[in-house]
């Protein structure tokens, strides 16, 4: 297990647990460092450190998965150290939260025609006060017994491109990164792998001001890993990871800490929001 996890979901989007319930299982797991990063979302920011308080031996980054939209399906874009209290910032976020609803209606719809019988009241019950997403509707399914784990859900349903996804409105992978840089974020590509192209993707997003990606993610082989480390190094880009932990009922999901993230990844990452801290304004 490592001491590092960067990518973790909690109630505020997608996730089964509370933001403090997130700090108190990492913090019990021994985790050092990790960040709470809800899908468009920065609700569970302030709990999230107002329960550290308890853990200092656990430092917690104010982290954000942006979701953007390619032609031939979804690109993630993390952002590290955000000012979650960005006017900007939120109003982006809340467009994006009542997108999301009409998306997961009209999934639920499209289910329906399916054969598929879930109710949006069980939906809404399930996702609670965080942002609407897939793995909601999913969690629904599982409950009816229509599948038998979420990732099925995905496979054989609401995957871009399935037969009851909707589209919903998203922006561009560099207007992501470009959104994180204007609330004073580090822009990390999230699993890499989601693009047809890594590298071009990589390139693309470096030019517009990318300083990560993702090369530490649950699910990727060692030579999967290799080869993203080597991209991070060719273009000069820490290479970060985590979990993408949701806490939902499903054996296929990694763990809290269970993603291979070196604690120098983390540091490359603390220590370059360091730097950007403490250059003058002018700079």
């Amino acid at each position: 297990m490592s001491q590092v996890d960067l990518h973790i979901h909690s109630t505020a989007s997608d996730g089964k647990f509370s933001p403090a319930e997130i700090v108190g299982r990492a913090a019990a797991l021994g985790l050092t460092i990790i960040a709470l990063t809800d899908h468009d979302s920065v609700d569970g920011i302030a709990p999230a450190l107002e329960a550290a308080k308890s853990s200092p031996r656990l430092r917690v980054i104010p982290g954000i998965e942006i979701s953007t939209d390619m032609p031939d399906g979804e690109i993630h874009v993390l952002g590290y150290f955000i000012d979650y209290t960005s006017d900007e910032l939120r109003s982006t976020l809340e467009r994006f939260r009542s997108s999301r609803q009409r998306r997961a209606q009209g999934m639920t719809a499209k289910l329906r025609d399916l054969g598929i019988n879930i109710d949006w009241q069980r939906v809404q019950e399930i996702a609670g006060d965080g942002s609407i997403g897939r793995p909601h509707i999913a969690q629904a399914m599982l409950e009816k017994g229509y599948i038998k784990s979420i990732r099925d859900a995905f496979n054989g349903y609401i995957e871009h491109g399935g037969p009851a996804y909707v589209e919903r409105e998203k922006m561009t992978p560099a207007e992501a990164v470009a959104l994180i840089l204007r609330s004073n974020g580090l822009p990390v590509l999230a699993h890499p792998f989601t693009a047809s192209d890594p590298e071009a993707m990589i390139i693309e997003l470096k030019a517009a001001g990318l300083i990560g990606i993702e090369a530490y993610y649950n699910g990727y082989t060692a030579d999967e890993i290799n080869r993203l480390v080597g991209m991070a190094d060719s273009h000069s880009l820490i290479a970060t990871g985590g979990s993408d932990y949701h806490g939902l009922d499903d054996s296929d999901e990694t763990g809290l800490g269970g993603a291979a993230v070196p604690v120098k990844s983390a540091e490359r990452l603390i220590t370059l929001a360091q730097e950007r801290t403490s250059k003058p304004a002018n700079l």
